[in-house]
């Protein structure tokens, strides 16, 4: 039987490699439909930097990102504790990472592979397609694994 604590956690870490594009997109997703009944924050296993077309593609969205920027698990873990019932991570360093900490922390892991869209080559439109893609998949996951109604919302 499942918990209700892993069914509807009250706190949520998004986790990938380099907290630039697939993390921030899927916390920036999350927030927009449940900030206001879940705690939501995204890391690294290393910091990156602010990536302008994660900025572009959620802008289409009306999801504003612009104002986050890269952090680490540590950094994370020095400024606010790592207090999270559930951490999502999107590459398979973060994963690791993830399953490290809970030796010492009550927390579940998921593993949801995503593909990097920093990779894409081509035009301008071919890699905004990429990230259009990870954007995509990540709120189709969201809404999968984290239905309205079992969120509280009537």
């Amino acid at each position: 039987m499942v918990s209700d604590r892993r069914r509807n956690p009250q706190a949520v870490l998004f986790a990938c490699t380099m907290n630039q594009v697939r993390s921030p997109m899927a916390a920036a997703i999350m927030k927009h439909f449940f900030g206001n009944r879940v705690f939501i924050e995204s890391a690294g296993v290393h910091k990156g930097e602010h990536d302008p077309f994660v900025d572009a593609v959620m802008d289409e969205i009306g999801i504003d990102t612009q104002k986050t920027r890269p952090k680490t698990i540590e950094e994370l873990e020095e400024w606010e504790g790592l207090n999270f019932d559930l951490v999502v991570t999107l590459a398979p360093d973060a994963h690791h990472k993830a399953l490290d900490l809970t030796r010492t922390l009550d927390m579940d892991v998921e593993y949801w592979p995503t593909p990097d869209p920093t990779t894409a080559q081509g035009s301008r439109e071919q890699v905004l397609d990429a990230y259009r893609q990870v954007r995509d998949m990540l709120m189709q996951r969201i809404r999968q694994r984290f239905p309205k109604t079992a969120m509280g919302n009537e």
